[in-house]
């Protein structure tokens, strides 16, 4: 096989219709765009969503609920799972930093700490918010705690 011996497979191909260049194209005329109307006439542009006049689908359907623009989003770490994530990552720290280098997170995700499981190991935390039982927790097992603004 060679370079130039190269096409491609059959019937992958098509010919470009050539609109609008005489009746012997069989595409002359109205270029099949039909005879009259906004549709056939240069410069037309269909408006997003209109349904031709119907009431469109989503003035039909009604509306639900609120989006609370207030609403803080943190990435929620339990006990139970830290051991895991600290032996398989060699971490001695959780911190944002951290979590973020080892690709666990983005780096302006908020950290949140909750006290599902059990914490076997001693380590220090820097995070943005956590329950006071995990805080216990983590105190009882020797680490630290320090809380980012």
């Amino acid at each position: 096989m060679k370079l130039h011996s190269l096409k491609p497979a059959k019937g992958s191909t098509h010919k470009e219709k050539r609109l609008g260049r005489g009746e012997a194209s069989g595409k002359g005329g109205t270029s099949t765009k039909g005879n009259k109307g906004g549709q056939s006439r240069a410069g037309y542009k269909s408006k997003k969503a209109h349904e031709g006049g119907q009431m469109p689908i989503q003035r039909r359907l009604p509306k639900r609920g609120f989006k609370n623009i207030n609403k803080v989003e943190y990435n929620v770490f339990n006990l139970g799972k830290i051991d895991q994530l600290a032996e398989k990552y060699n971490l001695t720290e959780i911190s944002p930093e951290n979590l973020y280098i080892n690709g666990l997170v983005n780096q302006k995700a908020l950290i949140k700490i909750l006290a599902t499981g059990e914490l076997k190991g001693k380590y220090s935390f820097r995070v943005n918010a956590i329950s006071q039982k995990a805080k216990s927790a983590i105190e009882s097992a020797g680490g630290t705690v320090e809380i980012l603004k």
